[in-house]
């Protein structure tokens, strides 16, 4: 086992922030459908949640595409997930407001079906 295995920080592609949840998201624009896909291991060992928007990547339609789709996952307002860093990457961090346990309980329920 490597050192970075038990590492709790690559355990899950979210984690605990003040007033709610940072999950690093890899986005696929123009996919086709808007769905949650999966977690997904970088080649840095990095744990990412896969999202797939039907929106092109123009004028910021496929990150408002993102935050509907998480939001819509999680039973929250879009208004409640915002764009942290990655606005024109591929890799994303979005921040979620709200109890961090259950919006992290509800990801992993939703990423064990995905």
């Amino acid at each position: 086992m490597s050192a970075g295995a038990t590492d709790a920080s690559t355990s899950a592609p979210w984690r605990a922030v003040a007033g709610g949840l940072e999950v690093r998201l890899r986005v696929t624009p123009r996919g086709g459908r808007d769905a949650l896909e999966g977690v997904e291991t970088l080649a840095d060992g990095r744990q990412i949640l896969r999202v797939r928007v039907r929106a092109a990547p123009v004028d910021g339609a496929a990150n408002d595409a993102v935050r509907r789709v998480v939001a819509g996952a999680l039973g929250r307002p879009a208004s409640a997930v915002t764009l942290a860093a990655g606005a024109a990457a591929r890799v994303k961090t979005v921040r979620i407001a709200g109890e961090p346990a259950a919006l992290a309980a509800r990801l992993a329920g939703l990423t064990e079906t995905a």
